[in-house]
């Protein structure tokens, strides 16, 4: 008698033992693969990527990536790069905030950034010819117009984009016309000119209206292209003998209102004699974040521009964009769309690049946390 409640007690300290064991081991691997989703979801978070398609069923493969990934944003272009004859993503007003609804509804926090290229003027991706005012003036018009002027047009503007169902637009442009050969800022009309405090209290309008409603903005080309002489879309451009430090003065007065900054793909040697902005950690994390106090979002120009593509590979791409401090990696594919870049490909050099410990989970973390910000700006999010 006295052998078998031993036995029974044993038994009875087993099966509680067991039982804890188990149940450590079931809490471990839960552990785990929430680690794995929220992982996932993070380096998801840090992507804004361009893609083909004019609906977004929740069985698209733009639909799924969202989900899956938790994705930052997309970004949409009228022209379809592959195929002239059909659009690439905006079609009509109507069409066009269908699918921004159907990739919102993707989203697991309802937080996707949806953005678009609307600064007025040669770039607006809103064209009449798809049923869109199409007509807003360029920085340069508005330049000389009072503000009363400017905040309608930027209003009106502000209004037709989250209608459509944007919330984010890659604008305005903060560039100083600071050298009339220039083609790409200049030439185009992109800059409210050459005075900072005239285009910060511009750019400053614009972002008000913008804001009034709900769409957040992105102040452009950091550390300054308006003195450049090429284009980044192409090819290498080197700024090292035009460039002065007057082109940070619309990013220190618009510091604390920028939603987020833009980074430029152009080279400056006396900022960084290895790399490009976009790629360069002694430019965006020692001056814009460190000396000019930068704490908001950084977003890459689209790292698929000949200036990038030329001269690194994807893989050394991505590491440089991510140790440099950027929070979103933009990739259009739209520059070279039969080289698209892919969110599950995007996902898994990160974690490669992590596993090899080439970047931090630092560095991913902060990048999350600035992008979790941003996104809780947006009217309707969960997070």
């Amino acid at each position: 008698m006295l052998f078998y409640n031993y036995y029974k007690s044993f038994r009875k300290v087993f099966k509680l033992k067991f039982k804890f064991i188990k149940s450590i081991l079931v809490v471990l691997i839960s552990v785990s693969f929430s680690l794995g989703d929220s992982l996932d979801h993070k380096i998801g978070s840090m992507l804004m990527v361009g893609f083909v398609g004019t609906s977004a069923s929740p069985s698209s493969q733009i639909c799924r990536d969202i989900a899956k990934y938790d994705l930052n944003g997309v970004i949409l272009f009228d022209y379809n790069p592959v195929d002239k004859d059909k659009p690439k993503n905006i079609v009509s007003k109507e069409q066009t905030a269908a699918l921004a609804k159907e990739l919102q509804a993707c989203s697991p926090k309802h937080n996707l950034l949806i953005s678009a290229d609307q600064e007025g003027g040669k770039v607006q991706r809103l064209k009449s010819t798809r049923g869109f005012y199409g007509k807003f003036p360029s920085a340069a018009s508005v330049a000389d117009m009072n503000d009363e002027q400017t905040r309608k047009i930027y209003h009106s503007m502000a209004q037709e984009l989250i209608n459509a169902g944007f919330n984010y637009d890659l604008a305005p442009v903060v560039d100083l016309a600071l050298n009339k050969d220039n083609y790409i800022i200049y030439k185009l009309g992109r800059s409210y000119g050459e005075d900072p405090a005239k285009v910060s209290h511009k750019a400053n309008l614009f972002i008000d209206e913008m804001h009034k409603e709900g769409v957040l903005t992105s102040i452009k080309h950091f550390p300054g292209h308006g003195s450049s002489l090429g284009d980044t879309h192409k090819g290498y451009v080197d700024v090292t003998n035009t460039w002065s430090e007057i082109e940070l003065e619309p990013y220190k007065i618009l510091s604390n209102k920028a939603d987020s900054v833009m980074v430029a793909h152009v080279f400056n040697a006396k900022l960084d004699p290895d790399h490009p902005a976009s790629l360069s950690h002694a430019t965006i994390t020692k001056l814009l974040r460190e000396k000019l106090g930068y704490k908001g979002a950084v977003i890459t120009d689209d790292l698929q521009m000949g200036a990038i593509t030329k001269k690194y590979t994807l893989r050394e791409t991505i590491k440089l964009a991510i140790k440099a401090g950027n929070d979103i990696l933009l990739f259009g594919n739209q520059l070279h769309p039969k080289n698209a870049v892919t969110p599950k490909m995007f996902v898994d050099i990160v974690k490669d690049l992590l596993a090899k410990k080439e970047i931090s989970m630092d560095e991913i973390n902060n990048a999350h946390d600035r992008v979790q910000k941003l996104r809780a700006k947006l009217k309707g999010s969960n997070a």
